[in-house]
């Protein structure tokens, strides 16, 4: 039976009382689960009063109103004589009855409060000859209507709504601990192993845990303890909840989920509750995986960032004491294995991952090359691929990339390749998605005008000729002046062959003249008029060149010395914000020196390419106008000369032939009209 049903496959209920949600506690006007329909209780008191309302609102809606005239109306009449009858004359009010040409009507009147109390009214009707009595309230009435019915509809307001609602808030607090926690019965949980790639060092730490929850003797027989808890770590996307449900379906045990920011809420004492309220779940369906998300949110540090006088005593302090209390108060020997995923390790608390309460921490790191293909033949399963699609390249293109984004990444393919109503997802469609996903959608509204894009696409063959140069730098992929996301008017995409961990001198200084390329370009093509688009490049390599001199000690007059970004502790930017570099003058002025030098060269590097290859530059940025985009291949053949560099005429002549014959392709066959027979 599934936990939708609240009960185990032994039979027994579930701990918590999701049974009563979707009800209104305290105030229950119905019976019912929520799975079935809904009863309305019934009472005799409630039928009564609903018996009496219905013959009141009947009564007043039947019975005639008499007709309501101006006192000076009345008087007109009065003197007209068309009063009939005896007057009924009150405090404050005459009703009667007149005649007119329509016959007898009712009527009743206001009597203005200047002339009430005074005898005015009743001269004038003796001097009319008209006949009238008085009508006195009775006290009775006055204090029931005054008094008691205020006093009643205002006490059964109180007791059917603020008592019910106090109530029903009541119950509520003392229930809040429970029913946050989301269990997962063993048999809902489908997830395997089978589905997590690029992680193999972390399930292989996970084995074990599994081998544990599906036979505790094979470990207890030998005195050995497993981990109390297991603690993922990594950058968010990569798969850490995906791993927990992976060790709970492989282990085939009951799954505890729950975030951290569940714990916490506006009742003090609640986080710590919920605490309780998991732990005791989870021992009574034991062997059993509690996983704990997010765990930064109540695991944070408590001596704060300055000291211990400036930690905060708060309710998340509490929940986190509770939870420490509990991880040392349950035996892993019983099979309950507590796992959390956070990506901010360095904020949680040293009691939390000490050893005895988080004794394995795992790290579930960005995918490498070969990874990250692992975790898109996962994702392309139920996605209808073009034979041609090489996954291996696509990998290749997307360093740095988690799972979460590998996936985003099939998914806007088979949407693109939906919308052109192709049979299959093709390269096109998968390239398309990856350069969305680095430099966001193409703003084919952003019309450039024609020395814009004239600007455009020297600065970026000027990128891609310096890099194809470059003994250690990465294949050029693809150069295209589409714009695309909010600043991104042109792109020069190079594709690494492999993942790289260490960059040597020389690799740096080849990135350095790579980023100058295009403001070099734009130089030698513009006669020393230069625009603003290479802002970012001097910022990466102003960025990389001061990294190399005092970071990576690779300047000869400064030395092998590291001082640390900017010249600043790690740490003393947010320790001390008032802080100043552990530099002197002189030594400042040099690294300025030696990072002008280092861009310098580049600089000059870049000129010397450039200049040499300018004929090359002039008729490959014709070529990138007409064409927006050349691919890797074709730029290597331009270049190599193996493949003859047509010109701007014969590129837009093919263009328009592709597109007639796309145009007459779409039109379908012709009808011709045969004549019939004479």
């Amino acid at each position: 039976m599934s936990f939708g049903e609240h009960r185990w496959e032994d039979g027994r209920p579930v701990a918590n009382n999701d049974g009563k949600r979707g009800r209104w506690q305290g105030f229950d006007l119905g019976g019912g689960t929520p799975s079935g329909p809904r009863r309305v209780r019934s009472s005799p008191w409630v039928w009564a009063v609903v018996f009496v309302l219905i013959l009141i609102t009947f009564q007043f809606l039947t019975s005639p109103r008499p007709h309501t005239i101006d006192y000076s109306n009345f008087l007109g009449r009065v003197e007209d004589g068309q009063i009939v009858g005896t007057l009924e004359i009150s405090q404050t009010t005459v009703s009667g009855r007149y005649k007119d040409s329509t016959g007898e009507v009712d009527f009743n009147t206001t009597i203005p409060p200047i002339l009430q109390g005074t005898s005015t009214l009743t001269d004038q009707l003796d001097a009319a000859g008209i006949n009238y009595t008085g009508e006195t309230p009775s006290g009775l009435q006055t204090i029931l209507l005054a008094w008691v019915v205020p006093i009643l509809l205002l006490g059964l307001v109180w007791f059917f709504l603020v008592r019910r609602i106090s109530g029903a808030q009541a119950g509520a607090a003392l229930n809040l601990g429970r029913n946050k926690v989301k269990i997962y019965d063993r048999k809902e949980m489908k997830t395997t192993f089978a589905d997590v790639a690029g992680v193999d060092e972390a399930k292989e730490e996970l084995k074990e845990i599994v081998e544990f929850l599906r036979n505790p003797k094979k470990y207890q027989r030998l005195g050995g303890r497993i981990p109390k808890g297991v603690l993922l770590l990594g950058p968010p996307g990569c798969g850490k909840t995906l791993l927990a449900r992976a060790v709970a379906g492989e282990a085939n045990v009951p799954f505890f989920f729950m975030s951290g920011s569940e714990f916490v809420e506006m009742f003090v004492g609640l986080g710590a509750a919920r605490v309780r309220e998991l732990f005791q779940q989870a021992k009574e369906k034991a062997p059993a995986l509690v996983f704990l998300d997010e765990i930064d949110t109540i695991g944070k540090g408590r001596a704060g960032a300055l000291g211990a006088g400036f930690g905060a005593h708060d309710e998340r302090e509490q929940t986190l004491n509770q939870l420490l209390v509990e991880m040392d108060g349950f035996d892993s020997q019983k099979g309950v294995i507590i796992m959390a995923a956070t990506n901010r390790p360095d904020v949680l608390d040293p009691a939390l991952v000490r050893p005895g309460r988080f004794d394995r921490q795992v790290v579930v790191d960005q995918p490498d090359l070969r990874g990250r293909e692992e975790i898109l033949k996962v994702h392309v399963r139920g996605v209808a691929l073009d034979r041609h699609v090489d996954l291996r390249v696509l990998a290749s293109r997307t360093p740095g990339f988690t799972g979460a984004d590998l996936a985003n990444v099939v998914n806007e393919a088979a949407l693109l390749a939906a919308r052109r109503e192709r049979e299959a997802v093709t390269m096109v469609e998968l390239e398309e998605a990856i350069d969305r996903t680095v430099a966001g959608l193409e703003r084919k509204s952003r019309v450039m005008s024609v020395k814009d894009k004239e600007r455009v696409a020297i600065h970026e063959m000027g990128h891609a000729l310096v890099a194809l140069t470059a003994e250690t730098a990465d294949p050029v992929h693809r150069v295209s002046i589409i714009p695309r996301g909010a600043a991104a008017l042109g792109m020069t995409m190079q594709r690494p062959l492999e993942d790289r961990y260490l960059l040597t001198e020389p690799e740096l200084k080849d990135r350095l003249a790579v980023l100058l390329g295009g403001r070099t370009a734009e130089e030698i093509l513009f006669d020393q008029v230069v625009s603003t688009g290479a802002q970012n490049d001097l910022e990466r390599a102003t960025e990389i060149s001061r990294a190399m001199v005092t970071e990576y000690g690779m300047s000869p007059k400064i030395g092998p010395v590291s001082f640390g970004h900017d010249g600043f502790r790690p740490g003393a930017g947010f320790l001390y914000p008032g802080g100043s570099p552990e530099l002197s003058d002189d030594l400042s002025a040099l690294i300025d020196e030696e990072t002008a030098r280092l861009v310098n060269e580049a600089h000059d590097r870049a000129t010397e390419v450039l200049t040499r290859y300018r004929g090359l530059l002039e008729q490959l940025s014709k070529i990138l106008i007409v064409n927006e985009v050349i691919d890797g291949p074709d730029l290597q053949a331009y270049f190599d000369g193996s493949k003859p560099i047509p010109t701007p005429e014969e590129l837009e002549a093919k263009i328009h032939a592709n597109d007639h014959a796309a145009a007459a392709a779409s039109k379908g066959p012709d009808i011709v009209l045969q004549p019939g027979p004479s």
